[in-house]
């Protein structure tokens, strides 16, 4: 062990896939959600993983994410969630699936379609239904049944979908049922004209907590990495990245002796601190220093101490016996990213989608 590597360990992917169907009716198709590097892994990766699995379909935010896939090889469709303006002629090239989300986005596609002089493109649509992020309202369902009636030419409606805002938190219960009825009734309205359309609501907690919702395709992101966002499902799931590092330098600093930049830790009692390479330039922000982050060296909890520099943090090792050149765990099957984030008052989602493409990946299978 001689630098810091994030394995990707590809059996617990197919663990927490096969998990994840075995949620799901038989007939309902699952997106799999590798926008941001895949989560911070590696999105190429995750992805070839599961299209040997069988995943249907792939979800990607933007454009050029999309097109790393397909230059990857993937050959499922794609779902680019939020497609931008002048990457429409890349995404008709690549093939990719638009998410229109509102008249600008989708008057630019059906003139990028006349320019590309590509007839009958498959697109999705979004709508947006409580979260108040993207997408056409409810009321606007019978206009866009008109527009796309006036483009069936260019555009074919192959899905239909919206985004949950907190299907996670079951005091939200009320709110979620209200957005999913208001699907519901968008569902209904489109299906008497496009029955052989993709309707799409549930994220991974959606599977989770409200399956009567699948409709015909559901989406899922975070739980296919290892996390389920509730203590109960987190057992059934298993993180598929270990991020390891090693110690670099072992100083002890005797009472008084200050540590890292503006001395914002001083010793109070005779310290041991160990310096480990990666810091905020790999992701493990400035929020984890000063005792709100921690890592694990020999089965045992390492505190950070002062702040997090761009390269390196430091960690209390004062009552661990450990050696130079010792390998140290950030966040593992047994040191959970989930737990690290909520100590410093974040979520795993941030933690590990900020993984730096500058730390080596060791894929595990």
């Amino acid at each position: 062990m001689c630098e810091t590597i994030l394995e990707i360990h590809l059996p617990n992917l197919r663990h927490n896939y096969h998990y994840l169907r075995k949620r799901l009716a038989p007939d309902t198709k699952l997106l799999a959600v590798v926008k941001a590097f895949g989560y911070g892994s590696d999105a190429e990766v995750v992805a070839q993983c599961l299209s040997d699995c069988g995943v249907d379909y792939f979800g990607v935010a933007y454009v050029q994410e999309g097109i790393a896939l397909r230059k990857a090889g993937i050959t499922q469709p794609i779902l680019v969630l939020h497609p931008q303006e002048p990457n429409l002629q890349s995404l008709i090239e690549y093939k990719l699936t638009p998410g229109l989300y509102s008249q600008r986005i989708l008057e630019a596609f059906i003139d990028a379609l006349k320019q590309h002089e590509t007839e009958m493109y498959p697109v999705h649509i979004k709508f947006n239904t409580g979260l108040n992020r993207l997408g056409f309202q409810p009321d606007e369902t019978e206009r866009l049944l008109d527009l796309l009636e006036e483009n069936k030419k260019w555009i074919s409606l192959n899905g239909v979908y919206s985004h949950l805002a907190a299907s996670d938190d079951l005091k939200e219960d009320s709110f979620t049922k209200a957005q999913l009825n208001k699907f519901d009734v968008i569902a209904d309205t489109i299906k008497a004209v496009y029955p052989n359309t993709l309707f799409h609501v549930l994220n991974t907690s959606g599977v989770l907590n409200y399956p009567q919702a699948q409709y015909n395709m559901v989406r899922t992101g975070i739980s296919l990495y290892g996390y389920g966002n509730t203590p109960e499902v987190d057992i059934q799931l298993k993180p598929i990245i270990t991020l390891k590092t090693v110690i670099s330098q072992l100083h002890t600093l005797e009472e008084g002796a200050s540590l890292g930049y503006n001395r914002n830790f001083v010793a109070t009692t005779k310290t041991r601190t160990a310096t480990l390479p990666l810091g905020h330039a790999d992701g493990i922000g400035r929020i984890y220093g000063n005792g709100n982050g921690f890592v694990w060296i020999h089965g045992k909890k390492a505190p950070i101490l002062g702040n997090v520099c761009m390269d390196m943090i430091m960690v209390d090792v004062t009552n661990i016996e450990c050696y130079e050149g010792d390998e140290v765990i950030v966040i593992g099957p047994n040191a959970s990213a989930e737990a690290l984030a909520n100590h410093a008052g974040t979520i795993s989602y941030e933690f590990i989608t900020g993984l730096s493409q500058r730390i080596q990946r060791k894929v595990i299978d």
